[in-house]
């Protein structure tokens, strides 16, 4: 079971921001820019591209109304998307506040952010997501 399934499962805690019946979003807990969210299909696939079709397709729907509220809840000129895939051998995609590309640079010391300035990232997302 990896670290996302438990987190899925409600054995790890999280900041949760959106969850249907195949996916589940989350803060990061180590971003790389405040309001940066993990969006994970709760079916374990190791890589991305290894989700069937229909799941590929459904997690963007599923991301866009949450990289809208992202967009209102942070300055920043879009949301970006990232898949890399490598600390966590369960697919997942990085939605990240971007102002430049440097805010998508994976090899940069990553923030460490207290838990309540998770929560109060997670509310602001919260705000715009349920409107």
């Amino acid at each position: 079971m990896t670290i996302f399934s438990r987190i899925i499962s409600g054995e790890l805690p999280s900041y949760k921001i959106a969850e249907n019946e195949k996916f589940f979003a989350f803060l990061d807990i180590n971003p790389l820019v405040e309001g940066h969210t993990l969006v994970i299909p709760k079916q374990e696939i190791d890589k991305f591209f290894d989700m069937p079709d229909s799941l590929l397709s459904e997690i963007l729907v599923f991301a866009k109304p949450i990289a809208a509220a992202i967009e209102k809840a942070f300055p920043c000129n879009r949301c970006a998307i990232s898949v890399v895939g490598i600390e966590v051998p369960h697919a997942h995609m990085h939605m990240v506040p971007l102002n430049s590309p440097d805010d998508l640079n994976f090899t940069r010391k990553k923030l460490t952010p207290s838990p309540e300035q998770l929560k109060a990232a997670q509310e602001k997302i919260l705000r715009y997501l349920n409107h």
